[in-house]
């Protein structure tokens, strides 16, 4: 299995399978693919019980030959991959997983209910990646990788939340002093993350994915 990224500001993931290679994605997430992939889909069960939270995955896989399926950007931004190990587990945006191998499991890792502002659909989620294999995962706009000590802590508006490893102490608090009730119920919230381990930070919000229409 190999994997590139083809252009910059929206950029591509392409990943070509050995004969007998498989990966798991979103279903319809897929851009194209070769006519030795074939896809099956399939409902992968929630974690803890979620049902809310499951993901319908697909799974591809290379047939009698070796074949490519891509992967695009829905915003500019960018595609990272990681290792994922039972210690070295993550928590990304409600919308940043995009494939992984087999070993991977998606699941729901953090939830906070709005009854109105942009998270007021779904609230703000995050799910946990877990499993063993490799995940790539999509950050909209520029990506900022920080490392947080032992007791170091970050705070930041929820949606400029992309990814953290599991290590990292994660809550939505309240900000002080703000009672406009013009805000957004999430204005009146910051994501404080506390080390140890890696945040990655996004440059956009990445609701405006799948932002109702006007």
């Amino acid at each position: 299995m190999e994997d590139r990224l083809v252009g910059t500001n929206v950029p591509v993931l392409s990943v070509s399978l050995n004969p007998g290679e498989s990966i798991v994605a979103k279903a319809g997430e897929f851009c194209w693919m070769t006519d030795s992939i074939e896809m099956s889909a399939g409902q992968r069960s929630a974690v803890d019980g979620d049902a809310d939270a499951a993901l319908l995955l697909s799974t591809f896989t290379a047939k009698e030959a070796a074949g490519t399926i891509a992967f695009a950007c829905k915003l500019p931004g960018s595609i990272l991959g990681v290792d994922v190990s039972p210690a070295a587990e993550y928590l990304v945006h409600q919308h940043g997983f995009v494939v992984g191998t087999p070993g991977i499991r998606v699941g729901p890792g953090f939830r906070q209910p709005f009854s109105a502002g942009m998270y007021a659909a779904e609230g703000f989620r995050l799910q946990r990646i877990s499993g063993e294999g490799r995940a790539w995962i999509e950050f909209a706009g520029e990506v900022v990788r920080l490392e947080l000590a032992a007791g170091e802590s970050l705070r930041t508006q929820p949606g400029h939340v992309g990814m953290f490893a599991a290590s990292v102490a994660f809550q939505l608090m309240r900000v002080p002093g703000i009672a406009n009730r013009y805000f957004a119920p999430e204005a009146h919230h910051f994501a404080a993350l506390s080390g140890p381990g890696p945040v990655w930070l996004q440059s956009l919000l990445s609701p405006v994915l799948t932002a109702p229409p006007p």
